[in-house]
């Protein structure tokens, strides 16, 4: 009796650990079912659904490319400098307001995109170095510091852009659709481009954190300041460069996202939530992670508008946070986070 107790006890543990992962891929799997049979259960012809299927695919992959670009900024001041920066999302429409203020005094797009990128690169730096710097390691006071200095940035934002909704004119390269060459389907050129710019913002950053000796001091320094200092490193400068870098990718994605959707009031909240979920889905300081934190995330946000009953179409946006929690229930730290 006593014997069988023993046994019991060792079992039930394994099953309850067990359960949740299961639950997750089975809920993920009939999902992806759902969304495939809606998609080609009707066949492959013109009247069928799958030019819709294909446009909704895209619009998940081009929306997974600007929270990307967003989310790698974050990933590497959170996830790699383990700096607790929740004004990220300010820093982004701030990004966005800019490059719209050098794009209506004539500045091409190209070159305001940059400016507004240094601009914003420039405000996320002071921010580290007046209030961030000397507290490194203490994660609820950033948060309270950064929250404070994203509340400011969003009321002067407001106060001197207004609260309507305003969009970024593409580049003429880029105004016109592309002829995607099936089903008579066309896209937006710039939306196109954009997943492209995620691409390359993608391979220059793995690039530099893998190969080149600033990546390496950067991720030394994380790991044991003490020790990279005492090797004649400026752990400091590298740390304010990685702040400058991620600032700037946010204002980068914010350009993005007014041109492809539009710049509004409460944005910088909402695109911080869409963020951190990318950067807590692929793992902390992964970047592959990010990539496919994003591409998950944009991909469940387009397919549940979509194809989710018409009675349940606005628990979209509820369901990304679903993938949040089927991908935990999976590995707690994240797709690609570290174990230890």
């Amino acid at each position: 009796m006593a014997s069988q107790q023993v046994t019991t006890r060792r079992i039930a543990p394994g099953l309850k650990a067990r359960i949740a992962p299961t639950l997750a891929v089975v809920l993920g799997a009939l999902g992806l079912l759902g969304v495939l049979w809606q998609a080609f259960g009707a066949g492959f012809g013109e009247k069928g659904n799958v030019p819709t299927f294909i446009l909704i695919t895209l619009n998940g992959l081009t929306l997974a490319g600007l929270l990307f670009i967003t989310a790698s900024g974050l990933t590497l001041i959170f996830g790699l400098l383990r700096v607790t920066n929740l004004a990220h999302g300010a820093l982004f429409l701030l990004g966005g307001y800019l490059g719209l203020t050098f794009i209506q005094k004539g500045v091409p797009w190209l070159l305001a995109a940059l400016l507004a990128m240094l601009a914003t690169g420039v405000v996320g730096l002071v921010m580290h170095q007046l209030f961030l710097r000397w507290n490194q390691g203490q994660d609820l006071r950033q948060a309270l510091i950064t929250i404070a200095l994203s509340l400011i940035l969003a009321d002067q934002m407001l106060a001197h852009f207004g609260a309507t909704p305003t969009a970024i004119v593409p580049p003429d390269f880029l105004a016109s659709p592309t002829n995607l060459g099936v089903y008579s389907l066309a896209y937006p050129t710039f939306r196109l481009a954009m997943l492209v710019g995620a691409l390359v913002v993608g391979l220059l950053f793995w690039l530099v954190i893998k190969r080149t000796r600033v990546g390496m001091v950067m991720r030394a320094g994380v790991d044991d300041s003490a020790m990279t200092s005492a090797l004649g490193i400026n752990v400091q400068l590298v740390f304010a460069g990685a702040f400058f870098v991620g600032s700037a990718l946010a204002g980068l994605g914010g350009v993005f996202a007014g041109t492809s959707y539009s710049l509004a009031p409460g944005q910088d909240q909402a695109f911080l939530v869409y963020a951190l979920v990318v950067v807590i889905l692929g793992g902390m300081g992964s970047l592959g992670g990010a990539a496919l934190g994003a591409l998950l995330y944009g991909l469940v946000d387009q397919y549940s508008s979509a194809y989710l009953p018409a009675a349940y179409a606005n628990l979209s946006a509820l369901l990304t946070f679903v993938l949040l929690a089927l991908v935990l229930a999976v590995r707690p730290t994240g797709l690609f986070g570290k174990t230890r």
